[in-house]
């Protein structure tokens, strides 16, 4: 049979809203400069059209504490009912006021609902993610050991959040490891004075090796940051968060995590368009989130800076929480509650 119209008509129409809370392990603590994460939890949303019975399926994956109770609060309209219904026009006039975790969720269940998503791509090959200290070397030789020697590698180190010098002497010890086809992104977390910046920066700023330095700055020192660009390449990240704008204005790389951003619909329309210098990044989301995230990697492959996505491969446990079926996902956040 044909398939039901999707929700797309101009017309106020009814959805109804279920939300569910997850929680899960990454596979090891990840330290950064901003703290050791291990456990994430965040809310999964099913939304449902009554006219056509077609479903939207979104993601809540805040970060940080303070996120996480302003999503908590946002969604307590929703949670405490089984099968809540909401106006699609007003949840639409809704999404601006929402937490960006919330927005996004939202937003990407009402685009899949309208048919904006015609496939879902799969996730290309993305950066490899060593850990921060002295863990980073026994990783790196892993990965250079099991790596296909013809096939290029992107490796992402978390710096700036253990002893200086000895991230500094492991410095030395990544580049003469690394070889001459590898790309090489260091992410401090906005963790560096601009005296440790300028260090690291004096001696990256001839090795083609080097993608760029995410976020070496704070994430207000707007100044500081550009005078590094002029050095080195540099991508930015938390400051993108704190400051919107920035996402229209600032001409380096910028480091996008869609599911923090807020309604995605803008993001994944710029990304049909070509726009450059994007590179998306995973917030150790499950699987539902992960079908954005590769969407919209899969797109940035297709324009013209193609990168290797963040996507921290191995850094999750697995199972059905990170399947590609959003049912499986659905069912298994069910189980762990």
């Amino acid at each position: 049979g044909s398939a039901p119209p999707f929700c797309n008509q101009a017309e106020a129409m009814t959805l109804q809203l279920v939300v569910r809370s997850y929680v899960h392990s990454l596979s090891r603590p990840l330290r950064t400069a901003a703290g050791i994460w291990q456990q994430r939890t965040g809310w999964l949303l099913r939304l449902t059209c009554a006219v056509s019975g077609r479903v939207g399926w979104g993601e809540v994956a805040p970060l940080q504490p303070t996120d996480r109770l302003a999503c908590e609060r946002a969604l307590s309209r929703w949670r405490n009912a089984a099968d809540a219904t909401c106006n699609r026009d007003q949840l639409e006039a809704l999404l601006p006021m929402l937490p960006a975790a919330v927005a996004f969720a939202l937003g990407a269940a009402l685009a899949e609902l309208d048919g904006l998503v015609q496939a879902w791509l799969p996730a290309p090959r993305s950066a490899c993610l060593l850990p921060a200290g002295e863990a980073m070397l026994p990783m790196l030789d892993q990965l250079l050991a099991d790596h296909p020697v013809d096939e290029p590698i992107t490796l992402k180190w978390k710096v700036a959040a253990t002893d200086p010098d000895l991230e500094w002497s492991l410095l030395t010890q990544l580049l003469e490891r690394l070889p001459c086809s590898a790309r090489l992104r260091l992410d401090a977390n906005a963790g560096w004075e601009r005296s440790e910046a300028d260090r690291w920066a004096g001696v990256l700023q001839d090795d083609p090796r080097l993608d760029w330095l995410e976020q070496p700055l704070a994430v207000d020192d707007l100044q500081g940051l550009q005078a590094l660009g002029h050095r080195v390449p540099v991508a930015l990240d938390e400051s993108l968060l704190e400051q919107p704008a920035l996402r229209e204005h600032w001409q380096g790389w910028q480091v996008r995590r869609p599911l923090l951003e807020g309604d995605p619909r803008t993001l994944l329309r710029q990304l049909q368009e070509g726009r450059p210098r994007l590179m998306l990044s995973t917030v150790f989301e499950t699987g539902i989130g992960f079908r954005w995230l590769a969407l919209m990697a899969g797109l940035q492959q297709l324009g013209p800076t193609p990168v290797a996505p963040g996507l921290a491969p191995g850094w999750c446990s697995g199972g059905n929480l990170f399947s590609s079926d959003p049912s499986q996902v659905w069912a298994a956040a069910e189980t762990v509650r």
